[in-house]
């Protein structure tokens, strides 16, 4: 089955895996210069996502919200707000953990890019020429102070995940 939207936007969250993958191959080092190729592809991911392709599918969807939208939207707070924290071995653990179950909401069948596919496919031209041309968005240096991953772990716990919980997790 033709599936373009499917396609360009999964295709996206391999790089953006391969990225964070190639930051963090020699743990508990992290290539910062890579790790900040990641951020940046993260969030210009997101934008993506929030700015462009959910705001045309719940247009086509006649202004009616999409299922689930919520927590992607939760989730793509805790997600940069993650980023925003100076990374360590424990922070990738946390961030790995929520963007693989993310990516797997999104790409699974019936999840929000097939529903999105579906809304979308009079539009489907339109809304990856928009894609193709979205400008990477900057990114400041993360931080290191205590408040910002406290305040990471609060946006984190809105989004149904604790911080501590993951870090207790087996490594996949």
């Amino acid at each position: 089955m033709n599936k373009p939207i499917y396609n360009f936007f999964t295709k996206d969250h391999k790089r953006v895996d391969d990225l964070l993958a190639q930051a963090t191959r020699n743990l508990p080092q992290i290539d910062m210069k890579c790790y900040d190729e990641f951020r940046i592809a993260l969030l210009t991911h997101i934008k993506l996502e929030e700015n462009l392709l959910f705001p045309t599918a719940k247009e086509a969807n006649g202004g009616h919200p999409l299922p689930h939208f919520k927590r992607f939207r939760l989730e793509h707070g805790a997600l940069t707000t993650l980023i925003a924290v100076y990374p360590t071995p424990d922070l990738i653990k946390v961030i790995s953990h929520v963007l693989q179950k993310h990516d797997e909401a999104e790409e699974e069948p019936g999840g929000m890019y097939d529903v999105c596919e579906a809304l979308t496919k009079e539009k489907t031209d339109e809304v990856l020429q928009k894609a193709k041309r979205v400008k990477p968005v900057p990114v400041h240096p993360p931080k290191k102070e205590a408040y910002v991953l406290e305040a990471a772990k609060r946006v984190l716990s809105r989004a149904g995940y604790d911080y501590e919980e993951i870090l207790n997790l087996p490594l996949p």
